[in-house]
């Protein structure tokens, strides 16, 4: 990957004329000429999907003059980071790709992680995006300057001087630990999940993975292939439907690159799939009932101890915490050498673990499988006007403006924030339209000659108290339920409460009118 030749200390990479050479569409506003999109000096924090569909965007509506900053040293974000056994993506792979970027050459209806972080990394190719995207570079600070502009500060001291930031860095990088003495006692090699360590050899090992969910259920199934003994501690049970995951040959893949159309068709009916999964998340719906009775099939079918489909039969209600999907994670747990612990940690010793009924269970290795900050908002120092932490608001209340905007911090915004992210659709339709709202209201800035925007506050309060009324009505959202979609204040800062129609419709009537123009 490449950057900006003429890249400064005190100042966001100039990249006049690379539309053209990256062959992007200009979209300009009737309003603007290249010229006025291209005095806008943009930070694009984060080379993952979000980063990305904001560069594609950018360049589609004519605004060259941006740098993506990405703190590792390749594109594909969560994508390239987490490199766990097992690795793949829980959403139909046609489904999950940029609605402008369709893929013919997925190996099934289900990828794994190594083919996603290569999409990603072509698509960065082909989006003409490479000459904008700074690696190695992690921004440690943002501050607001009086003058409407932003100075950036990577961790290697460097500074650079922006008019907008948007934060495009997702929401699954921070490890979240349990809080159990004795962690640093053992022994043996431990790990969390997101930082997997390629160099021990599990093989013939006693290990104990700590949690049973989204990525357990994907590493359980492998790690069991190599070990002598596997340990599974699970708090509570989840939700898990068979993948039922099928590989494409290459005849097909053959007719999928003939036949676009034939794509479309397919991501068509997937999403009318997806929707069934925002019915079964609403509490009510007879959708959810069918979920919930399709699950128990499953267990009844794979899992013949009785007393084992009790400890894995969830007592919550659908989608209360995340659904999960898998094919091999139950019959994983069938293995005379795999044991299910229907336990928590109670704490580490220097030659394994204690669970919480007092249980000592020997180990060589531990994994922790217990989940990520998603609120990680401290990750970079962000100031914004009269001083405001970014991080001390959001532990406040984690709140934004239809995902993309917060009070206080002019001409910042949010990939995906707080409340940004839709159930019945995929990461990309989400993140898609939350930046084309961004780039529209850069668009409209412009075009008013305004020095910065901020989301006005009573505009601000008045949509984040409505999603209050509406966050019971879903099982993520409700009071009973006890999930890392709520916080410890009992708010489910996560996800928007209704569909992806609902969600493109308030967005479609946003605009500039929200904002303070300055």
């Amino acid at each position: 990957m490449g950057h900006c030749a003429d890249l400064g200390r005190s100042g966001c990479c100039r990249t006049g004329g690379e539309v053209a050479d990256s062959g992007a569409r200009l979209l300009l506003t009737p309003e603007l000429s290249l010229e006025d999109h291209a005095s806008l000096r943009i930070a694009v924090i984060g080379a993952g999907p979000s980063g990305l569909a904001t560069g594609h965007e950018l360049l589609e509506r004519g605004f060259t003059n941006f740098t993506i900053y990405e703190a590792t040293d390749a594109v594909g974000g969560t994508w390239h980071i987490h490199t766990y056994p097992g690795l793949a993506c829980d959403v139909w792979a046609h489904s999950y790709t940029f609605s402008y970027a369709p893929n013919p050459d997925w190996s099934a209806s289900f990828v794994e992680q190594p083919e996603i972080e290569a999409y990603l990394q072509r698509c960065a190719r082909e989006f003409g995006l490479e000459p904008h995207i700074r690696l190695n570079t992690r921004i440690a600070s943002a501050r607001y300057q009086d003058d409407g502009t932003w100075r950036l500060t990577s961790d290697s001291g460097e500074s650079f001087e922006c008019d907008v930031v948007i934060n495009g860095m997702g929401n699954q990088h921070t490890p979240l630990y349990p809080d159990v003495p004795g962690m640093d006692d053992f022994e043996g090699d431990s790990w969390h999940a997101t930082r997997w360590n390629h160099d021990v050899d599990l093989t013939g090992k006693r290990v104990v993975i700590v949690g049973s969910a989204a990525s357990a259920v994907q590493i359980v199934p492998e790690v069991a292939k190599v070990v002598s003994h596997l340990t599974v501690l699970q708090r509570t049970a989840n939700w898990i439907m068979p993948r039922g995951r099928k590989t494409y040959s290459e005849s097909r893949r053959r007719w999928f690159r003939r036949m676009p159309a034939l794509i479309r068709m397919t991501q068509r009916f997937q999403r009318f799939l997806m929707g069934f999964v925002h019915q079964a998340a609403t509490l009510g719906n007879k959708r959810m009932d069918d979920f919930e009775k399709r699950v128990m099939k499953f267990i009844d079918a794979t899992v013949p101890d009785p007393e084992l489909r009790e400890v894995l039969t969830p007592k919550s209600r659908y989608a209360c915490k995340r659904g999960l999907v898998s094919d091999g994670f139950y019959p994983t747990l069938m293995l005379d050498h795999v044991e299910l612990v229907p336990e928590g940690l109670a704490s580490v010793r220097p030659k394994g673990i204690t669970t919480t009924s007092g249980r000592e269970i020997d180990a060589d290795a531990i994994v922790y499988c217990t989940g990520y900050r998603i609120q990680d908002f401290d990750r970079i120092d962000i100031v914004g006007e009269d001083g405001q932490s970014l991080a001390g608001a959001m532990e406040k209340a984690p709140e934004t403006h239809k995902g993309i905007a917060t009070p206080g911090f002019p001409n910042y915004f949010f990939a995906v924030g707080p409340n940004g992210l839709v159930l019945n659709v995929s990461y990309f339709i989400t993140v898609e339209r939350n930046v084309k709202s961004i780039v529209r209201l850069l668009a409209q800035k412009q075009a008013a000659g305004a020095r910065a925007i901020a989301v006005k506050p009573e505009v601000h309060r008045a949509y984040n108290d409505w999603m209050l009324t509406q966050f019971p009505l879903f099982s993520w959202g409700h009071p009973s339920c006890t999930s890392y979609y709520q916080d410890a204040e009992g708010r489910a800062p996560f996800l928007f409460p209704g569909n992806f129609a609902a969600y493109e419709k308030l967005h479609e009537e946003g605009g500039i009118h929200e904002y303070e123009v300055r």
